[in-house]
């Protein structure tokens, strides 16, 4: 879990990193956050300034609260325009120096307003505000999001073609992938898997469970190091939901699994393949809300290019164990502890802290009503015709997203309205273009 200092520890906490940092060779670090759009936003300071920033944070407006994808602006209630300031406040306790950016490290920054209280509108707050409440029930969440990304040459065009999942495509990029697991194992990552995947230059790479706070900061720390290694070896990256229209798209499934007292509670209970009764209703919840959650974990108008049947993306409304086109997979692993559940229906144009806190969010309501988990769809969805299509749009999911009395309530009024604001002026960008238009339009943006 995340741990919150005062200005004056976290200056104390600078001082000792900054010598540390010196004798790394490292000159500058990056401060990072998302905005709504899921777009990671960073100021840098040079490394003997990091004291100061740590203690009072750097300025960052706060008009990107309601930035678009296409960097333009909308407007919510409590948005102040160019008007305002708020302070970026690096978490220490992540300062990472970044091996493939020599001269530089990278830490993830909570948003504060200028009297030091944090900002309503920050989504890494979010996330630790709904994790200390999972806490104080006694429970713990081990999360993880998988990262998967196209890479093409300069010109757009994929890397490879060859077969998915094939040899064939490991061995033309083996050097590049090599640099990879090298460069998140160097920042004390646990790499689990690093694999070619489906689409045309389309890789994958997934690290090891941590604290949900935690795992978003790592999710982005992922694509970052991906990116960079990526610059180096003359190749661009694309982690859209859809970098060609038709085609099998980028994921950022989110795995979870739920803990009390150092015990797996999907494993070894009496509940359907071992779940125990907080497991079950935990799912119930975050199925309950799974509509509206996708205007946090599929938030783009691309994301429903991806999210459609047959194409291993969960566009149903179902769980399942192993079931690759329900919403929710139940993994029960070979172990007790990598049991866990797999939300297969978010992308990475999501902000990772605001996915994980509106699950962690749902999943708690579930346990607080108790509700049953539906019956398990052990098929395929779509050759059933009882099952329930996910929001098909990004409007149906801006629908269920304003009916949710949940979500209102757990990301705060000034947060919720926000990124209601961004779905809808996104929705209204893209209201006129053709799917292909908005491939093109979005594929670099993440």
């Amino acid at each position: 879990m995340t741990t919150t200092y005062s200005p004056a520890e976290r200056a104390a906490q600078a001082r000792a990193a900054e010598a540390q940092l010196a004798a790394d060779g490292i000159d500058g670090v990056v401060f990072g956050w998302v905005d709504n759009a899921g777009l990671t936003r960073v100021k840098s300071v040079p490394r003997t300034q990091l004291e100061h920033a740590a203690e009072y944070g750097v300025g960052a407006v706060p008009c990107f609260d309601v930035s678009l994808v296409d960097d333009s602006f909308t407007t919510a209630p409590a948005s102040t325009g160019p008007v305002g300031d708020l302070r970026l406040v690096p978490d220490l306790d992540r300062l990472t120096p970044l091996a493939a950016q020599p001269g530089w490290a990278w830490a993830p920054a909570d948003r504060y307003t200028q009297d030091g209280t944090p900002h309503p509108g920050c989504q890494r707050s979010f996330a630790r505000q709904v994790t200390e409440a999972v806490e104080q029930r006694g429970l713990s969440v081990r999360a993880g999001i998988e990262v998967e990304w196209v890479a093409a040459d300069a010109a757009g065009t994929p890397a490879t073609v060859a077969p998915a999942f094939g040899m064939n495509r490991f061995i033309e990029h083996s050097d590049y992938l090599r640099e990879v697991l090298r460069a998140l194992t160097a920042q004390g990552l646990t790499v689990l898997q690093l694999h070619p995947e489906y689409a045309a230059g389309q890789f994958e790479v997934s690290v090891a469970a941590e604290g949900p706070v935690e795992a978003a900061d790592t999710a982005m720390l992922v694509r970052h190091t991906v990116r960079a290694v990526s610059a180096r070896h003359g190749l661009r990256v694309s982690y859209a939901p859809v970098f060609a229209e038709g085609s099998i798209g980028n994921g950022g499934h989110l795995h979870l699994s739920l803990w009390r007292q150092g015990h797996n509670l999907g494993h070894g209970g009496p509940g359907r393949h071992g779940l125990h009764p907080e497991a079950e209703q935990f799912l119930a919840g975050v199925l309950a809300e799974l509509p509206a959650l996708l205007a946090l974990g599929a938030p783009s108008v691309s994301s429903y290019l991806r999210l459609v049947p047959s194409r291993f993306a969960g566009a149903y409304r179902c769980w399942g164990l192993e079931n690759r086109e329900a919403a929710l997979r139940l993994i029960t692993g070979s172990a007790a502890g990598q049991a866990n559940a797999e939300l297969k229906c978010f992308d990475a144009a999501a902000n990772p802290y605001l996915e994980i806190g509106g699950v962690l969010a749902a999943g708690l309501a579930g346990l607080d009503a108790g509700l049953p988990l539906p019956p398990e769809t052990p098929s395929d969805p779509a050759a059933l015709a009882s099952a329930e299509r996910l929001p098909a749009t990004l409007p149906e999911a801006i629908d269920a997203y304003e009916k949710s009395e949940l979500l209102r309530q757990a990301l705060g009024s000034e947060l919720y309205e926000t990124v209601l604001a961004v779905r809808r002026a996104e929705a209204e960008l893209f209201s006129m273009h053709t799917d292909a238009d908005v491939v093109e339009a979005v594929r670099w943006r993440w």
